[in-house]
């Protein structure tokens, strides 16, 4: 009889919990809560908290219009050889490690003899709201834009006309 007593007990005690806890909710009013206002897109949010997913898109514009290889790698992940045709893309997604560490390194090679190495993604450039350039959910990357100077270009979807170059990593 003492067990049924003290099952009952605990019983009345959970659903005094449950009745208690549903009347507190019932009776917050959050009718007046200021809403926030939207926000253009979520660099904000991409900038500053890890985990942020982003997608990495790879355009091939090089001057001679010869197929680009692509082999990219981050320090988890070794995404294998690619080749993409020139005036197409190939792109891949991932998500900003909890460290905000994350870096994808590409080997571009085409045509006779070019090759190339370029940081891809680096969080100091593409993933800080402190830093040079804007945050990008999409980064999206034109490469051969500029035969030598500045070959690496990412783009605004917004602003195709505005790209910010940067030359090759392995070119001093």
């Amino acid at each position: 009889m003492s067990l049924f007593d003290k099952s009952h007990s605990m019983l009345m005690v959970m659903i005094s919990f449950y009745t208690l806890y549903t009347l507190f909710a019932s009776v917050l009013d959050v009718s007046n809560a200021v809403q926030e206002a939207p926000t253009s897109g979520s660099a904000g949010v991409n900038g500053f908290w890890p985990l942020a997913k982003k997608h990495v898109i790879i355009n091939n514009t090089v001057y001679n219009k010869q197929t680009l290889n692509v082999h990219c790698k981050s320090s988890d992940n070794d995404l294998g050889l690619i080749h993409i045709p020139w005036n197409q893309t190939w792109g891949f997604r991932f998500r900003v490690n909890l460290f905000k560490t994350t870096r994808f390194r590409c080997h571009f090679t085409w045509g006779i003899g070019e090759s190339h190495e370029f940081n891809i993604f680096t969080v100091a450039r593409d993933d800080d709201n402190l830093g040079d350039f804007p945050v990008c959910e999409v980064c999206i990357w034109e490469v051969g834009r500029d035969n030598k100077e500045k070959a690496m270009c990412r783009v605004n979807r917004d602003e195709l006309n505005k790209p910010y170059c940067f030359t090759w990593d392995d070119v001093l």
